[in-house]
């Protein structure tokens, strides 16, 4: 299946809703500052759900390995765990373009030294700057130096490389492979300051597709992957040669033999491909190849494996089939470290019956395959599967012969040998990763076990979110991999909505006194769009589409679930009573549309296109444009009516450029009611109320007081508490935001690549107002989060134990081993001698009692490091927990 992930951002930017790439968080401008909670943030689980084009193992250190994704972000394993770490949560709105990898690279001299090249589009959809990001505690926090021109995580060509490499000689060197004809980037002081090699022969020529006026397919891919010859330098001095991969069919490899200062084309090399990796194998002298005749993820029609004698400069092919038997491109490609004359590949684009693995113990002399046929159809295979960890991974299929499901995979471009273990191996699917730790059995005559490896990796773009009050507190409707019902959030479900299955489903909605039926919509290459569940959404049945559709649009279920508005792409609004076996269009209201239900009464249901507010009372077959003004003009809006409050409608969304907040209307969409201390908003959700609060708690990803994040309200939105913090933004979350009917303080986050986060507060219920500085009990939680040679991160929370509020703290420690702090975030922190001061920032200085705030720090230890024992607020010592 071809899963393009050109999702809900491309729709907010089109509509103009992000512009400009200011600072991530801007200075609050409003005088009183904003009040905060602490929240726990965490994943429901899905386990994967997107393309995972690169994975990098360190080679020196042991089990330290990174995956990049080409929306979600960059994660570290945990092999204590065996699960994945993220590690770019901290992206912010204005930066969302940040969450798409290109290119990551792990320093052998200093394994704590990580370097991502950050970028999800080289056209108009992301208007910012690509970027590179250095760490120096593996991930943990990260700098960051924007580049002059854009970079592509999420563009065609996206599964080659490594486009960006640490010199395993001299670190300080690397080499980052430009897109758009930007060229061939060097930086020399550690990935700080970077230039263009401009004596660099080639910038790449290659399109996708030519005539794609979008500019997403039409780019040139440019410079595909950086390579270096270690044993052409020594410690301290860089390495005299460096091969350098480029999308040109003609002239796909070059390479420098003095360190960069001279380029030349490699002599002899095959044409019409482009070479998708450049792995090369320093002890036996050799460099592999992996060609396509396209750049994928998705397309690939032939493709050959070369290997490249580096001494002698003799070309072989050394591919596992004839030309004339691939239907598809090489590009996953590893050697064995352990054991260099062991090579593996990819056919990164089989799509059928399967992708499939090679492998050789040869130096590519001759090949084994992961499967092959008995006699067609009938496959025997090397290997067994197992997903009972993510069983939706058999995506429900129960597939014909020569097809399997599970599949082995598709778009496997990151194909990786653990460098210290021959047995484990990894590779990225355009699901999940998979991998498996007696890889040795391939060579041995018996079956290896291949597993998911993608434990803590979430990636999924989440379009809409519904939290029933009975039933799954969650149910999602998500890009590519369909949707799911959460009955355990801490536990994968069993399996995506099918009955249909769709490639994306953009919109779904429960009746609120019967939450038992449930509908969902969304696209699909043939079938209909629409979809309907009497049982909470455990199981589903079809409907029927009216004439024209083409696409899931928006759905609206009655209170009652007799009836449905549906507003699908490429027909105008239609309605129906009991299932959708027929439809009729509805009058009064524009195609493209916006459609919601009125939560009490089942017969009043809404819409809103380019400004106007439209309300039908006779069950959506007539509705009528209401006289309200001043809504947002563009399309960029999420509207709700509110549980239990017939005509209690929040509508948010806007532009930069235009009317931009968040609005209430108490009178069924008559009139509305914009509120002054919301600067922007881009989602509105409820959960339940606050102990002591008869009105639903707000949820909303806004901009208020100059801050961009989550907020949450207890008391209709007179005021606003902050729920994330720096660490916890997730780049853009405009797409949909609910609260938990059962649980306060609970909250459901849409992201474009992170998947579905949810929090947990801290917070008892009372809401923060002004009060002292403070002078009464404390409670301080310290905790290290993480710990490598000669550093640590930690995380501190402090609690307001004492009886009244806080407005504005200042927490002091003092380091018993040397400790020295490096960088904070949630606080501003300062160190002198062995004493750390941390103090608020402007948006968390309010703490109401028995509410805590949290912060975080990174700072340089030596091998002991004793945690502080002693805190003081002010003058007030705190208690430790």
């Amino acid at each position: 299946m071809r899963r393009t992930r050109i999702l809900t951002t491309v729709l907010a930017l089109a509509a103009g809703l992000l512009a400009g790439t200011p600072p991530v968080l801007a200075a609050p401008s409003a005088p009183a500052p904003l009040a905060a909670d602490t929240y726990t943030w965490k994943n429901a689980r899905i386990d994967g759900g997107g393309f995972v084009p690169g994975i990098v193992f360190n080679r020196s250190e042991k089990n330290l390995a990174y995956a990049r994704t080409d929306i979600g972000g960059a994660y570290r394993w945990q092999e204590s765990t065996k699960t994945w770490t993220p590690l770019l949560d901290s992206v912010g709105w204005n930066d969302w373009g940040h969450t798409g990898v290109v290119g990551l690279a792990s320093d052998a001299v200093d394994p704590n030294k990580v370097y991502v090249a950050a970028g999800t589009y080289t056209n108009s959809w992301d208007p910012g700057n690509g970027a590179i990001l250095r760490s120096s505690n593996r991930g943990a926090t990260w700098q960051k130096t924007v580049l002059p021109f854009k970079l592509g995580g999420n563009m065609p060509g996206r599964g080659m490389g490594e486009r960006l490499a640490v010199d395993p000689n001299r670190n300080s060197v690397l080499y980052l492979g430009a897109p758009s004809g930007k060229g061939l980037w060097r930086s020399t002081d550690s990935g700080v300051t970077w230039s263009q090699v401009t004596n660099f022969p080639n910038v790449g020529n290659y399109v996708a597709d030519p005539s794609d006026t979008s500019g997403y397919s039409s780019d040139n891919q440019g410079i595909s992957w950086v390579t270096f010859d270690e044993s052409t330098g020594t410690a301290g001095s860089a390495t005299r040669t460096v091969y350098v991969g480029v999308a040109d069919l003609q002239n796909s490899v070059y390479r420098s033999t003095d360190g960069g200062a001279t380029w030349s084309r490699l002599a002899g090399q095959p044409t019409g491909y482009l070479a998708h990796k450049g792995v090369l194998d320093a002890e036996n002298g050799y460099l592999y190849l992996a060609y396509s005749d396209k750049g994928g993820p998705y397309d690939g029609g032939k493709g050959r494996l070369w290997r490249y004698a580096t001494a002698t400069g003799t070309w072989t092919d050394i591919s596992p089939v004839a030309e004339a038997d691939t239907y598809y491109g090489f590009s996953g490609l590893t050697v064995d470290r352990q054991n260099p004359g062991t090579v593996m590949a990819t056919a990164y684009s089989s799509w059928w019956p399967d992708t499939q693995i090679f492998r050789s113990k040869d130096s590519g002399a001759t090949w084994t395959k992961a499967w092959d046929y008995t006699s067609y159809p009938t496959r025997a295979n090397r290997y067994t599967m197992d997903v009972s960890s993510s069983p939706w991974l058999t995506w429900g299929a129960n597939p014909s012969p020569p097809e399997q499901s599970p599949k082995l995979g598709w778009m496997t471009e990151a194909l990786e040998i653990d460098p210290f273990n021959s047995n484990r191996m990894m590779y990225g699917t355009g699901a999940t990763i998979y991998g498996t730790e007696n890889l040795g059995n391939w060579d041995s005559g018996s079956q290896f076990t291949i597993k998911p490896m993608v434990q803590g990796l979430e990636e999924t773009a989440v379009n809409d979110l519904a939290s029933p009050p009975s039933g799954a507190p969650l149910l999602s409707a998500l890009g590519d991999v369909g949707g799911f019902r959460h009955t355990d959030l801490t536990k994968v479900p069993s399996m995506m909505f099918t009955q249909p299955n769709f490639t994306t489903t953009t919109s779904l909605d429960f009746a609120e006194s019967n939450p038992n039926t449930a509908v969902r919509v969304g696209n699909l290459d043939s079938g209909p769009h629409i979809a309907f569940s009497t049982d909470n959404g455990a199981n589903w049945f079809a409907g029927t589409d009216p004439s024209g559709v083409s696409g899931g649009g928006t759905v609206a279920t009655a209170a009652d679930g007799g009836r449905f508005v549906w507003s699908p792409t490429g027909a105008g609004v239609h309605h129906t009573t009991g299932f959708g076996s027929s439809w009729t269009a509805s009058s009064g209201i524009p195609t493209g549309a916006i459609v919601e239900s009125d939560r009490v009464d089942p017969k009043t249901f809404y819409g809103f296109k380019s400004g106007k507010f439209y309300v039908s009372t006779d069950g959506g077959a007539t509705f009528t444009a209401s006289a309200a003004t001043g809504l947002p003009s563009g399309d960029s809006v999420r509207f709700k009516a509110l549980p239990g409050g017939k005509g209690d409608v929040w509508l948010a969304g806007g532009a930069s450029d235009g009317a931009y907040g968040l609005w209430h209307s108490t009178d069924g969409g008559t009139s509305f009611t914009k509120l002054s201390n919301v600067e922007q908003a881009d989602t509105i959700g409820f959960g339940k109320a606050a102990p002591g609060a008869s009105y639903q708690t707000l949820y909303t990803s806004a901009k208020i007081a100059g801050v961009r994040g989550i907020f949450r309200s207890t008391d209709k939105g007179a005021t606003w508490t902050r729920i994330n913090d720096d660490a916890h933004q997730w780049g853009w979350t405009g797409a949909a935001i609910t609260g938990d009917p059962r649980v306060y303080g609970r909250v459901y986050v849409a992201t474009n690549g992170r998947g579905v986060v949810y929090g947990d507060s801290s917070d008892g219920g009372t809401g923060p107002g002004p009060g002292p500085d403070p002078t009464g009990a404390c409670k301080v939680t310290y905790k290290v989060t993480s710990q490598w040679s000669g550093g640590f991160q930690a995380d501190v929370q402090v609690t307001n134990t004492g009886t009244g509020p806080w407005n504005g703290w200042s927490l002091a420690w003092s380091f018993t081993d040397g400790q020295k702090l490096n960088q904070a975030w949630n606080a501003e922190a300062a160190q002198s001698g062995s004493t750390v001061t941390a103090k608020n920032v402007g948006w968390n200085g309010n703490v109401a009692a028995g509410s805590s705030v949290s912060f975080g720090f990174t700072a340089n230890s030596s091998a002991t490091n004793a945690k502080p024992t002693a805190f003081k607020l002010g003058d007030q010592s705190c208690t430790v927990a």
